[in-house]
């Protein structure tokens, strides 16, 4: 297993249970790391996604890890992976393009990059403002089971798992079951039953994971577990520093605009422009308040405009 011993450059942190920064969430994740080493930024580690996938993706692999991981990070989620070649390098590059944080999970420590072609990578994960990361001590030379005990991390920091392509069997599908034991939610991108690449994403479909199969269904998936992410509570998952707290998302700056006064379409549109300048803000403005009234967080008012939903309301429907 070639390695690279090196030391990235950047910030270099080590991070126990009892420190006030640690992620909040891998406290709750089966047998929680004794103590986080890393470089980078420490106000990465807050609630992300994962994308994870095959190492030896193939091109519609690659494509769906790119979009999909792009559009979250878009929405300022950050990317969680774990570096390796394939779906992998994709999602964390995605981010780095969108120029949101991604964080990479590494088997070994962090003086030992593997996959070593990958240094200039977390290279540049550190410089974009994320970071790297293992439970393993700096010099501790990877070995295989130690990657499947950092899945359980890749999953544990994240509210969602998203799979774009696994096999049976794979690390990839190890790590939505470690999303399972530790209370995620796990979501799939079907793919094709002749592809020997896609048997673990399919069979996890078939056993009940949420299907992922369009950019709409993506946007309706993340507007579910993370548009409605309070303030206080992406303070806390950053360590309690409201310097690190990230920018809020479109979603959530139209919910609090609307919660804060109703709103004709007029200043709507122009809300969304704002949020949205290089894309189609109308079409998105409406899959939006289409998605926000089902989900029953605002309503329209009989007089057009739209503001949160009123308890009234809620008491008569039944």
């Amino acid at each position: 297993m070639p390695v690279r011993s090196m030391r990235l450059d950047g910030e270099r942190f080590e991070l126990t249970t009892e420190d006030a920064g640690f992620p909040t969430l891998l406290r709750t994740v089966p047998k929680p790391p004794a103590r986080l080493y890393g470089v980078g930024s420490p106000a990465a580690l807050r609630a992300g996604l994962a994308v994870v996938g095959a190492r030896r993706a193939t091109p519609y692999g690659r494509s769906v890890a790119k979009r999909f991981a792009g559009m979250a990070a878009e929405r300022g989620i950050v990317i969680v992976s774990g570096g390796a070649r394939g779906c992998d390098a994709v999602a964390h590059e995605a981010a780095l393009a969108a120029g949101c944080p991604t964080v990479a999970f590494l088997g070994g420590g962090c003086d030992q990059l593997y996959p070593a072609e990958h240094a200039g990578l977390f290279q540049r994960i550190v410089d974009g403002g994320g970071a790297v990361v293992s439970e393993q001590p700096w010099d501790f030379v990877p070995l295989p089971y130690t990657f499947r005990e950092r899945n359980r991390l890749i999953a544990g920091l994240s509210r969602a798992t998203l799979i774009v392509e696994a096999g049976l069997p794979s690390g990839t599908f190890s790590t939505a079951d470690e999303a399972l034991a530790a209370g995620r939610e796990v979501w799939v991108v079907p793919g094709a039953i002749t592809s020997e690449n896609s048997r673990g994403a399919n069979r996890l479909l078939y056993q009940g994971a949420q299907p992922i199969v369009d950019e709409e269904s993506f946007a309706d998936a993340l507007f579910s577990a993370y548009g409605c992410l309070k303030q206080e509570d992406a303070v806390a998952e950053a360590g309690g520093d409201a310097d690190v707290t990230p920018p809020p998302s479109p979603e959530r700056v139209l919910l609090e605009a609307l919660r804060a006064e109703p709103l004709g379409m007029e200043a709507l549109r122009n809300l969304a422009q704002a949020q949205r300048p290089s894309g189609d803000a109308l079409t998105w403005l409406m899959v939006w308040l289409a998605t926000a009234q089902r989900d029953g967080l605002i309503a329209q008012y009989p007089d057009g405009r739209y503001g949160p939903r009123l308890r009234a309301e809620t008491g008569r429907r039944r």
